[in-house]
């Protein structure tokens, strides 16, 4: 099912999908033997998701939300270790029919549910993470950690606009960490890379650390540990994300206070015990 709900302001909508080559609800082929690879390991890697055109067409409007919402002043050398590892800004959807179009689109949605292996997903929130030219490693971390949800039946897909060879820091994976008990009160930080990555290693948890191929677009879920290395490279490494989760999902009662500002962000009026149903949350696909 797409929404319904009207484009938001930013964009005239008339300049929407001026090539028709780009479908952004085209269907991806997903085997078995890929949502078992899933399953198992928490994160998975699918080749060709999207063609150059489509990020390149997409891929412009969200740079230039990106860099026009960025709030972050200070140089690279006075940060903190978060925000040296990447700019990020929030709900691009909302400012722009073109990003809403990318956000709302069915084929990464039914990637996302038949990989969940639910009946349909909600949008959560989507996110721009670039790492400037410099900017420091992303420390190892659990997103799930940060929101109140009462299932682990939520994912994000992580979309570069760009190959991202290993010296732009791609998205690592620590392979099967969805299963582990431990951590899931670390927020990202210098304390979370160093504990979680001497765990992962003590336990003999692999870390999956490969370049992304242009097109290449990774899912991982809300409890998968990932980090990702500094960008060595005179880029940015551009990378849209969008975070799904179970169309059926209830609010969890938050348990820490950045749970209770995700709750207020990204699920306003949401009660604990109910759907999380809020205008911000619509339902992007169902089978």
């Amino acid at each position: 099912m797409t929404p319904s709900t009207p484009g938001v302001a930013g964009t005239p909508a008339q300049t929407l999908m001026s090539d028709s080559s780009i479908d952004i609800d085209r269907p991806y082929p997903l085997s078995v033997r890929q949502i078992e690879a899933f399953t198992r390991d928490g994160f998975i890697k699918l080749k060709e998701v999207f063609a150059g055109a489509e990020l390149d067409y997409f891929g412009t409007e969200i740079t230039r939300l990106t860099w026009a919402l960025n709030t972050q002043t200070l140089p690279l050398e006075q940060r903190s270790t978060y925000d040296k590892a990447f700019v990020q800004v929030m709900n691009l959807w909302e400012h722009s029919d073109i990003v809403r179009t990318f956000v709302f689109g069915r084929r990464l949605a039914a990637l996302a549910a038949r990989l969940l292996q639910v009946r349909g997903v909600r949008l959560y929130h989507d996110q721009a993470l670039y790492k400037e030219p410099g900017g420091g490693f992303t420390p190892a971390h659990a997103d799930q950690s940060y929101w109140p949800l009462a299932s682990d039946r939520s994912i994000t897909a992580w979309v570069p606009l760009q190959a991202v060879p290993r010296q732009m820091g791609p998205l690592a994976f620590y392979a099967g960490s969805h299963r582990v008990p431990y951590g899931h009160d670390l927020a990202i930080s210098d304390e979370s890379e160093q504990a979680i990555g001497e765990h992962m290693r003590r336990h003999d948890v692999p870390l999956v650390d490969e370049p992304f191929d242009l097109g290449e677009v990774s899912f991982h879920l809300g409890w998968t540990f990932h980090r990702a290395g500094p960008n060595r490279s005179n880029r940015a490494r551009a990378v849209m994300t969008v975070i799904y989760i179970d169309c059926d999902m209830r609010l969890k009662a938050p348990g820490n206070p950045m749970q209770e500002a995700d709750r207020a962000r990204w699920c306003p009026g949401a009660e604990a015990g109910e759907i999380i149903a809020s205008p911000k949350n619509p339902v992007l696909f169902e089978s």
